[in-house]
């Protein structure tokens, strides 16, 4: 049975943590891929997808649901990629990976990680192709590129691109058009 957004978030307002695992399997693919297509490195993007699920878990109580869930996920995201960016020049380079802290299992193998990196229209598109859109995509500056991201690739409307964003629906079209 597939629970609405609406329903979900109530539930886990009324404590059903189950819930909100179900609004993370829902979303966790999606809120990975807009955050690899905006900071360009996996890693980078996990810590992302998981800030991005701790701020909700902690904002849920708060959302007075004026927006869908699923705008205000998407805000979250993009302004925890965005900070990413900005924090980057300041951060020291981690090298280390995070296999060396995952728990063993009973042979002392580590669990598999998911992976969230192949997606059928990705797939379809050539490598060059790919890589050269990329390459683009990183010399947009952060405003632009998350505006190209969500309404682009992405497919939100205008109006939800706006609402994630916190921006006007004029805003988006103009950044979008500079993009």
């Amino acid at each position: 049975m597939d629970l609405s957004d609406q329903i979900l978030v109530a539930k886990v307002k009324s404590g059903d943590y189950q819930a909100f695992e179900s609004l993370v399997n829902r979303y966790e693919s999606k809120v990975y891929h807009l955050a690899l297509r905006m900071l360009r490195n996996p890693q980078d993007a996990e810590d992302a997808l998981q800030e991005t699920f701790i701020q909700v878990y902690r904002g849920l109580p708060g959302f007075e649901g004026r927006s869908a869930f699923s705008t205000w996920l998407f805000r979250l995201a993009t302004n925890t990629c965005l900070m990413k960016i900005r924090h980057r020049a300041t951060e020291p380079p981690r090298l280390l990976p995070l296999e060396d802290y995952l728990p063993r299992q009973d042979q002392g193998e580590v669990p598999q990680m998911v992976d969230w990196t192949d997606r059928p229209e990705e797939a379809l598109l050539s490598k060059e192709s790919r890589e050269k859109m990329m390459e683009a995509l990183e010399k947009l500056p952060p405003e632009y590129r998350a505006v190209f991201i969500l309404r682009d690739m992405e497919g939100f409307s205008n109006a939800e691109t706006g609402e994630s964003l916190g921006i006007s629906v004029a805003a988006v079209k103009s950044r979008l058009h500079r993009a």
